[in-house]
């Protein structure tokens, strides 16, 4: 089976590491509101992150990252969940029942495109397998996908029923490992090393206390620009350049949004499409072989659904108080995107490596641009 992460390992042996930091540790901090105490989508309370990395030879660079609301059954205690699709080039498993429904009755996984539907088929398998659910007979998986097929052997669809269960039994509460792991592993974005990135927004008390959490899956491209600095062009890696015909600015990114606001469907359809916004201040312009989706879900007791209930009675947050909750998720996605970024490691997989962004040269250029703390480096470095 090769060798399968859990939550937490360090990279495997197609990657390096060192010298890597997340994006505050550059003085980079998008926004106005601040982070939860993990600047992480765990920051809202329940939700839990597992992944098992994939590393087998020197071809296969892939990997399963599990997204659960909740801790206990999500079929039969349900949260609303909404889609917005940016650009529609993907295969997300389950997104017509979602959009249909309007709820999550399982964890989210998200794998290689080729893997998306095995990694969906053992989601089913495993969800079966629960206590309660011995008289279920229909069951909506939800899948996403990027294309890890620079890096990884993609056509041999390497993940595993058994991968599948490692990312289900690994996930937890706490710090969430970013970078190349899971289904980042094998993921480029900018041209640079991509991955899974996290952040999270905690409202103040005068406009609601609520907090909202992004996890990202970033193997997307484009114009590089952090803050406003150019630092794609800068660094002279970029969608578009005249020596690089076939970069397009492709790729694909699933952002996943985590909300203890009580927001029922229709509203976190809303706070979904919020998202994409967030996206493009990072320099993407959904070019047209990119699958750029946002998945929204409402942990909060008052708009849960449970299985079998012939009445639901909720409490959801006004239209007018949802303002705030729309800029605190541009400012995490923006944020967990740039994450991604900076945690990943160089990697090298199907012969081809695939470099970490250098976050040396992207001080300086946010320097020049007046972006970031002077005297903030990244660990190990000067």
């Amino acid at each position: 089976m090769g060798e399968t992460g859990r939550a937490g390992d360090t990279p495997g042996p197609g990657a390096s590491a060192g010298g890597r930091a997340r994006a505050r540790d550059l003085g980079v901090a998008p926004g106005i509101f601040d982070p939860g105490p993990l600047n992480a989508i765990t920051d809202v309370a329940g939700v839990r992150v597992g992944h098992a990395t994939v590393i087998e030879g020197d071809s296969v660079r892939t990997g399963v990252t599990a997204v659960f609301p909740h801790g206990g059954n999500v079929y039969l205690d349900r949260v609303p969940a909404a889609l917005h699709v940016g650009n529609g080039f993907g295969k997300l498993v389950g997104s017509t029942q979602l959009r249909e429904l309007g709820e999550l009755e399982t964890p989210i996984l998200l794998t290689s495109t080729l893997s998306v539907f095995r990694a969906a088929d053992a989601l089913v398998a495993w969800m079966l397998e629960q206590p309660g659910m011995e008289r279920v007979r229909s069951l909506n998986p939800v899948v996403g996908e990027t294309n890890d097929g620079l890096l990884n052997a993609i056509r041999q669809r390497p993940i595993t029923a058994e991968h599948v269960r490692a990312a289900l039994l690994s996930a937890r509460e706490g710090p969430v490992p970013e970078g190349a792991i899971g289904a980042g592993t094998g993921t480029v974005a900018f041209g640079w090393k991509g991955g899974i990135g996290t952040a999270s927004r905690r409202l103040p008390a005068s406009l609601g206390g609520a907090c909202v959490g992004a996890l990202v899956q970033s193997n997307f491209g484009g114009v590089l620009q952090i803050l406003g600095a150019p630092v794609g062009k800068e660094l002279g890696r970029h969608a578009f350049r005249a020596e690089v015909d076939a970069d397009r600015g492709d790729g694909s990114i699933l952002i996943l949004i985590a909300t203890d606001a009580p927001l029922s469907d229709r509203n976190l359809e809303r706070l979904a499409a919020r998202a994409i916004l967030g996206l493009a201040r990072t320099g993407s312009s959904a070019a047209n072989g990119s699958g750029d989706y946002a998945i929204a879900f409402s942990t909060s007791a008052s708009v849960r659904r449970p299985s079998g209930a012939r009445r639901l009675a909720s409490t959801e947050l006004a239209n007018e108080e949802t303002s705030a909750l729309f800029q605190a998720v541009i400012e995490a996605t923006e944020e967990a995107i740039y994450n991604a970024l900076f945690m990943a490691t160089t990697t090298t997989g199907s012969g081809r490596t695939v470099e970490a962004i250098p976050l040396d040269r992207v001080r300086e250029v946010l320097s020049r641009y007046g972006v970031g703390r002077e005297g903030d480096a990244p660990p190990g470095r000067p």
